[in-house]
């Protein structure tokens, strides 16, 4: 892997010291929020994560390289450029290869934080099954990813422009279990509730920790959802945020917009017809997961030293 993967040195250096390490996403900042919101909001939620004594690593691919940890700099690159590329699981070998800038999505950030070792992952939020898959089969590669790779991630549940039913169902078949932390309701990003329930509430980061643990434990490959509610006074009113983004679905659909453009066209649409707030929302709540996600890294590299009871 020396070939494809570069380590930061402060990722380095937690692997040395054997400190827990976070992986972070990419896509965030180069396609899902404006600047210079998306490059203040990358470097705070990496310092919320070193706040609990754990070790930030943001993904992306630079230079012919998976770069797992950004500097600064690079961040501030990313943040900035036009010409990066959005990387899924598809996208990663022909990037490498041509040294072409790429920003993670979710699926391309588990893969990367497999191959190096990271367990845990702090997003936004997942991809799904969208509206009306049924005859465009448009099915985001983050649920395949989840089925088959080891790696948790948090996230404030589905995003809310999709059939979060029919997501349930996918990930159900595939058999990635559905954490709510401190819910029974999966939460739908914007809005901290939905008609759905989760498979199970689960109220501390510890028993987190210890759940994916077992599963791994007994080879059960596979990640997890660890759906993390959006912090009440950040909520969005749950009729308002669907009558927004019924109208802006039904503009990607009279515009023609399809395949990956979908969801960043549809946030978007919500973005201005929320006057800003829902890209408030989305900055909140990448920070409410990234102190959760900070705890459960923690709490199982310390089950994983931990002596055995005998």
């Amino acid at each position: 892997m020396n070939e494809y993967l570069s380590l930061s040195p402060e990722v380095q250096k937690a692997f040395e010291e054997n400190k827990p390490v976070v992986a972070l996403e990419s896509t965030i900042i180069s396609h899902g929020m404006p600047y210079p919101q998306n490059v203040k909001t990358a470097k705070e939620v990496e310092d919320i994560i070193r706040g609990y004594g754990a070790v930030p690593a943001t993904i992306a691919l630079l230079d012919g390289k998976i770069k797992i940890g950004l500097t600064a700099d690079e961040l501030d690159d990313l943040g900035t450029r036009s010409d990066v590329a959005k990387a899924s699981r598809k996208d990663l070998p022909y990037l490498l290869a041509t040294r072409k800038a790429g920003a993670t999505t979710v699926a391309a950030t588990m893969i990367c934080a497999e191959l190096a070792g990271i367990e845990w992952f702090v997003t936004g939020g997942i991809g799904g099954v969208h509206r009306e898959a049924e005859t465009t089969m448009d099915i985001s590669a983050d649920l395949e990813e989840l089925a088959q790779t080891n790696v948790g991630v948090i996230c404030a549940g589905a995003k809310s422009i999709l059939d979060i039913g029919l997501t349930l169902e996918y990930l159900e078949t595939k058999g990635v279990p559905v954490i709510g932390y401190q819910t029974e309701t999966l939460p739908a990003f914007f809005t901290r509730t939905s008609e759905f329930h989760v498979n199970y509430q689960v109220d501390s980061p510890e028993d987190i920790a210890r759940t994916l643990k077992a599963k791994w434990d007994l080879h059960l490959e596979g990640g997890a959802v660890i759906a993390n509610p959006i912090p009440e006074e950040h909520a969005m009113d749950e009729t308002f945020i669907t009558t927004v983004i019924d109208e802006a679905i039904a503009k990607a659909k009279a515009e023609g917009v399809e395949g990956k453009d979908v969801t960043p066209f549809l946030l978007d649409e919500v973005n201005k017809a929320t006057e800003g707030k829902s890209l408030a929302a989305n900055i909140e709540l990448v920070k409410s997961n990234a102190h959760l996600g900070a705890q459960i890294a923690v709490a199982y590299a310390n089950l994983k030293t931990a002596v055995p009871n005998r």
